[in-house]
């Protein structure tokens, strides 16, 4: 279980130490990246930033994912100190899920990536059609 009164202060890049990009840090950011970056984490965290939810409630909220997939990413999420599960002995036993503080403090992250994500959207679009033109034109060509 992760304490309440852990710090979760992000460093500015600029106060990073100097072999912050050696082999095995990427390796851990990729690692770490892998976990929440999947677009299952990331909705998940989103749905649980504003407080405890249950399974089926998260599931309905989210749509399109499959119960294993849900089980599989919220298992992951837990194993990683991102997210508590509470079991309350009723019957049908109540399970419901919460960010840990380590979790919370992942929400501004994801929140600059999704605003980036939007802000920039057109131009990827763009990016992507004037690359896929070209790749079309070099097979034509070849």
């Amino acid at each position: 279980m992760i304490p309440s009164s852990l710090d979760v202060t992000v460093p500015h890049p600029a106060n990073m130490p100097p072999m912050a990009h050696a082999t095995g840090n990427c390796r851990t950011v990729s690692d770490v990246l892998a976990r929440i970056g999947d677009k299952w984490s990331v909705q998940a965290v989103m749905l649980l930033a504003d407080g405890p939810r249950r399974f089926n409630e998260l599931k309905r909220m989210i749509g399109d994912v499959s119960q294993r997939m849900l089980t599989l990413t919220l298992r992951g999420l837990e194993r990683d100190g991102l997210v508590t599960r509470t079991v309350f002995p009723t019957i049908p036993p109540r399970v419901d899920y919460a960010l840990t503080p380590l979790g919370q403090s992942l929400r501004g992250p994801v929140q600059a990536l999704g605003a980036w994500a939007i802000a920039h959207k057109d131009v990827i679009a763009k990016a992507r059609q004037s690359f896929d033109s070209r790749a079309a034109e070099e097979k034509r060509a070849a």
